[in-house]
């Protein structure tokens, strides 16, 4: 520990130090572990297929508020492209650098010591509070919040409130809050043709020509108009693949990759029919392989969203805005078991790049914010 840091500054610094690039935990478990039993949280390990989770509660009653997020990175890259080591904290310009700086092992140390606080002053605090952590989040995701979700599940735990720790802030800390995402349905579709000679088109069936009134009509389509949260749902073709690669041959077969971003004005199965139903009335011949990454889930304007967008006004003088932009989260899997899901930490602007950083000096009152929430559903 570095004199001059705080303690959120310390063991975020301590957690960048342990390289666990996804899915390996490298020890942070461990440590976060220890924090919490002293506190008397029981810790239990959900491990699975090489995948670190950690569940750990202190309190056996609800109100539930459940801490979540993931101790993985992703690889740093090329080494020589960082101005520091990015497993060597350093703070430079008031910068604190290093890969997991901002994605997400600041948030984990915020949760850590928020709650150090808020225990010691209301060691009787109210209902329960809970940590939900995977070295599974930045992979492939099968084995991490996925399997401790299922365990809750199976024995009948259920969470009142969960706060991700995901960067969602943009500008400055506190000014996003990620009340929901948009779910993800990808398809894979294969039109058949008749492969042929482009000069005899007559013995053949071209596929893409088939296809083509089908794309401009599925590119065209309102699915819905979105809602107060949502924008209207997307379709985009995100990659199309015919022909053997000679220009005198007709294709038999035209492969098309595709992907929905819906919010929870559509529903998946909807979706699908729709395209189906286009895809049939233009005659084509054709299998689609669905893929549904993740459903949309939505905390309208309730206990949680109130408790947290106060305490950042309190804290940091910030009128913070809810949004549901960006890719999807392991929120997507707590909505299951979890009424109100929100997401919130630090600034978000050099996730996954080389020389990944976050204002040193916005570490410690990201742990005020969520301190100050724990108060507001918690305390005594």
């Amino acid at each position: 520990m570095h004199h001059t840091d705080n303690p959120t500054l310390a063991l975020a610094r301590e957690l960048i130090a342990r390289p666990s690039v996804t899915p390996e935990d490298a020890g942070c478990l461990e440590l976060i572990s220890e924090r919490l039993r002293a506190l008397g949280f029981a810790c239990e390990r959900i491990d699975a297929a090489g995948v670190s989770n950690l569940w750990a509660r202190r309190g056996g009653e609800g109100p539930v508020l459940c801490f979540a997020g993931h101790t993985d990175v992703v690889p740093p890259g090329p080494l020589d492209a960082w101005k520091t080591p990015p497993f060597d904290p350093a703070i430079v310009d008031g910068m604190l650098y290093g890969r997991g700086a901002a994605d997400m092992k600041s948030s984990l140390a915020a949760f850590v010591t928020s709650i150090e606080r808020f225990v010691a002053a209301h060691p009787r605090h109210r209902g329960s509070i809970a940590l939900l952590l995977t070295s599974d989040e930045e992979g492939i995701a099968t084995h991490g919040t996925v399997k401790v979700v299922e365990a809750l599940a199976a024995r009948g735990e259920r969470l009142d409130y969960c706060i991700v720790g995901e960067p969602t802030s943009v500008d400055t800390l506190g000014d996003m809050i990620k009340n929901g995402r948009r779910g993800s349905l990808s398809g894979t579709l294969r039109v058949k043709g008749q492969q042929g000679h482009v000069a005899y088109p007559h013995l053949a069936r071209n596929p893409i020509h088939a296809f083509a009134p089908a794309l401009a009509e599925l590119a065209a389509i309102e699915w819905d108009q979105g809602n107060e949260f949502f924008p209207p749902t997307t379709w985009q073709a995100s990659n199309i693949h015919a022909g053997t690669g000679a220009n005198n041959v007709i294709p038999g077969t035209c492969e098309v990759m595709f992907n929905f971003r819906f919010g929870s004005v559509s529903a998946a199965d909807g979706l699908k029919a729709r395209t189906h139903e286009v895809l049939d009335r233009h005659g084509l011949d054709y299998e689609i392989d669905w893929h549904l990454s993740g459903k949309p889930f939505i905390t309208g304007r309730g206990a949680l969203v109130a408790a947290l967008s106060g305490a950042i006004a309190e804290t940091l003088g910030i009128d913070t805005r809810l949004s549901t932009t960006g890719g999807t989260s392991d929120g997507r899997f707590i909505a299951d078991i979890c009424a109100e899901v929100v997401e919130f930490g630090p600034v978000n602007a050099s996730i996954h790049k080389v020389n990944e950083c976050i204002d040193a000096a916005a570490i410690e009152p990201l742990s005020l914010v969520y301190e100050r929430t724990l108060h507001t559903l918690l305390a005594a």
